[in-house]
């Protein structure tokens, strides 16, 4: 019977944000483009954490403010406050989704040996949308599996109605 071979030198490249001076990242290769923040259409009947829909050269994408995904306070977007456009995956193929962050960071090479698993929070927390976590000397950032926390079905008709 043939095993798995884990390669313990393989990188991952990761590109890092902040949300309320805190770390976060998501996979390189996940991410279309970074905008600046600029005025969105507002969508009726959404959730508080879906700011509304952005054209982008005639894709629809839903955009996310994850300070309120994730409950955090509500801040006003500032000039450096950016949108991360992300390619996630959905039952029914891959979907764009802009998600809103305060700052961008870096881009880090991670191997994947460094991943710490997410802590168990237990029951009533569910980490389900986080790949693990990554420390360094200064900081931790928490590096999130993006087609788990912004699951594309839950935007699925956001064009329609756009």
């Amino acid at each position: 019977m043939a095993q798995d071979v884990v390669d313990n030198n393989a990188v991952e490249q990761f590109l890092t944000f902040e949300i309320d001076n805190e770390a976060y990242g998501v996979e390189i290769l996940k991410v279309k483009e970074i905008r600046g923040w600029e005025p969105i259409r507002a969508i009726p009947n959404t959730p508080d954490y879906l700011k509304g829909a952005l054209n982008l050269r005639g894709a629809i994408v839903p955009i996310v403010d994850l300070r309120e995904r994730f409950n955090m306070e509500k801040v006003e977007y500032s000039p450096v406050t950016v949108v991360i456009v992300l390619s996630v995956e959905g039952e029914k193929g891959d979907t764009v989704i802009g998600i809103v962050a305060d700052a961008v960071s870096d881009v880090l090479d991670v191997k994947m040996t460094q991943i710490k698993e997410a802590p168990n929070l237990g029951a009533k927390i569910d980490t389900c949308y986080m790949q693990g976590m990554y420390v360094t000397q200064d900081k931790m950032i928490l590096l999130l599996n993006i087609n788990k926390l912004l699951n594309p079905d839950e935007f699925e008709n956001l064009a329609d109605i756009a």
